[in-house]
């Protein structure tokens, strides 16, 4: 799939990392570093903006590592990009630890991951098709 991008940050475009990764990290674009409290939110801005397919979307997921490590996360995960979206890519992080962090200019703060998805027509109807599962939801099947 093709997409088209403008790179207005200082660091490189995005990329796989390996042959067989599904996500490309992003980074942050910001003049100074920013130290995010316990329990405070920022809008981390990228510098990148892309044009995507019809029928396609952008989610932007957490880093795993920093996730772990740090203890900062993607609020809204997965953040979802639509392809009729033309502003610029900013990462909405949280720092779920006790301690502050730092992000620095050109930290790898998030994945994104483009995928094909469906657009559905409903088809309203008064009953639906049993299942074996039927209605049962969070933690029925567990013990």
């Amino acid at each position: 799939m093709k997409v088209k991008i403008i790179n207005r940050s200082k660091h490189p475009m995005p990329a796989y990392q390996t042959t067989l990764s599904a996500g490309m990290d992003l980074q942050a674009n910001i003049e100074t570093s920013i130290t995010l409290k316990p329990l405070e939110r920022v809008l981390v801005p990228t510098g990148l903006y892309i044009s995507l397919p019809k029928g396609s979307e952008a989610q932007i997921r957490p880093r795993s590592g920093m996730a772990l490590k740090q203890g900062v996360t993607v609020l809204n995960s997965p953040g979802t990009i639509d392809a009729d979206y033309r502003g610029e890519i900013k990462v909405l992080l949280i720092n779920l630890s006790d301690k502050e962090v730092e992000i620095k200019d050109g930290e790898r703060i998030a994945q994104m991951v483009v995928t094909r998805h469906e657009t559905i027509e409903w088809d309203e109807v008064e009953i639906l098709d049993e299942t074996e599962r039927g209605q049962g939801g969070f933690g029925h099947t567990g013990k």
